[in-house]
């Protein structure tokens, strides 16, 4: 199969690298791709959020199946305009892509479908918001409603915190995707994300993992789009993700069926656990940023199995083959992030390492300038590793880090700590 990648970051990287452990890849290209899936695909420069384009681009390279990665592209319909020209496509039409790009459908799909979430409001002015907030008190969780690339949500611990968030939101901090907010009961117990496959009518999971979003140690400092991951998430048992299925992600399911948008693609679920009670955070329509890392670090040359099955239409008849095993993966970012940072210093010691099925340095946001890798991003690599423990995971993903010669670089140290 010729095989098409749209994305350009760590999720993608690791998209390409397992789908290139597959005997049926024969070609893949990515675009746009980074410095380091240069080094085992090809790249092509195109605007993914042009429908038009990438139908063009994929019947001109006699693509079979095209792979979305990011959801600014499933959000624009990019996967309704390749499936009108006949594509093969993985990930959600746009109006199912709603999940992701619409946090107040999703809590409307909630209500309809009876799935445990936060209670919450809907504001479209600043001042109903900082009503509703002061009525209801700190800690309370403030989102944009929009696509704000998993930095739109605010954890207030203090009215005064909460009013802050919705001054910026309305006042565009987060552009168009603040011009609503949506604001949550705190949630109290463990975060974690539960994967699953859906191909409109079947639902088949796929995998477990726990990020860590904040950016410090311990869990503390500001949101990030996620400083590092681990798979499986001990929190989410099977019993637990067997209820999370039954009460959450199947009603979702037949309710978006209903309205005439089933749902085809990855949907992760992000699960607030407590008493071992799930209780829904947020729906995205794509792999998690880092947790696809250690996702198709464990899933291997399946991925694309799986893939192309739910493409299809044929999850039924689909199954996930799991080793006994953990994968981390550890993000190094840009010093400075998630505030403001620098861009173009060069990443040395990457030349020199071991990659192979236990220890991929998977490219986040890199380019080659010159000869040399160069940061083009905040979050920059993602030394990723498995093993027997999780400790063994961890040992071999902090090996990968040390290994790599960026002083303007950083990351945590105590990635996975909940569960060691």
């Amino acid at each position: 199969m010729n095989i098409l990648i749209l994305g350009g970051g760590g999720r993608e990287h690791a998209l390409a690298w397992a789908v290139m452990q597959n005997p049926k890849c024969d070609k893949l290209i990515v675009a746009p791709g980074n410095a380091g899936i240069a080094q085992i695909a090809e790249c092509a420069t195109l605007d993914i959020e042009d429908g038009g384009a990438v139908a063009e681009f994929a019947g001109d390279n006699a693509i079979d199946l095209v792979i979305i990665g990011p959801e600014a592209p499933l959000a624009a319909g990019v996967a309704d305009r390749l499936r009108d020209a006949g594509l093969l496509v993985f990930g959600p039409s746009q109006a199912a892509a709603r999940l992701e790009a619409s946090k107040s459908f999703t809590k409307e799909i909630c209500d309809a479908a009876k799935a445990p979430t936060a209670g919450y409001g809907h504001f479209t002015d600043a001042e109903s918001a900082k009503a509703h907030v002061r009525a209801e008190g700190a800690p309370i969780v403030v989102k944009a409603d929009g696509l704000a690339a998993g930095k739109g949500v605010i954890i207030a611990e203090t009215v005064a915190q909460a009013e802050e968030a919705i001054d910026d939101m309305f006042g565009g901090a987060f552009g168009g995707a603040g011009a609503e907010v949506v604001i949550e009961e705190f949630m109290t117990g463990e975060e974690a994300s539960y994967f699953v496959l859906v191909d409109g009518t079947d639902v088949l999971p796929i995998g477990t993992a726990q990020d860590h979003k904040r950016v410090g140690e311990g869990d503390t400092g500001p949101n990030t789009g996620g400083m590092g991951a681990y798979s499986p998430a001990p929190v989410l048992s099977d019993a637990v993700a067997q209820k999370a299925l039954d009460e959450i992600v199947k009603p979702t399911m037949a309710e978006m069926a209903r309205r005439g948008t089933p749902y085809q693609g990855v949907l992760y679920v992000g699960l607030m656990i407590e008493n071992g009670q799930p209780r829904l955070v947020e729906y995205n329509v794509r792999f998690g940023d880092p947790e696809c890392q250690v996702l198709m670090m464990r899933l291997g040359a399946q991925a694309l199995d799986l893939i192309h099955a739910c493409a299809e239409g044929r999850l039924a008849d689909a199954q996930v083959t799991w080793a006994e095993d953990h994968a981390m993966t550890v993000v190094m970012a840009a010093e400075g992030y998630p505030g403001s940072y620098k861009k173009g210093t060069v990443i040395g010691g990457l030349e020199g390492l071991t990659e192979d099925s236990f220890t991929q340095m998977f490219h986040a946001g890199t380019a080659e300038k010159e000869g040399a890798i160069v940061a083009t991003g905040g979050r920059v690599l993602n030394a990723t590793a498995r093993g027997a423990t999780l400790a063994e995971a961890q040992a071999r993903a902090y090996a990968l880090v040390d290994a790599v010669d960026w002083p303007e670089g950083f990351c945590r140290r105590d990635i996975g700590w909940r569960a060691l």
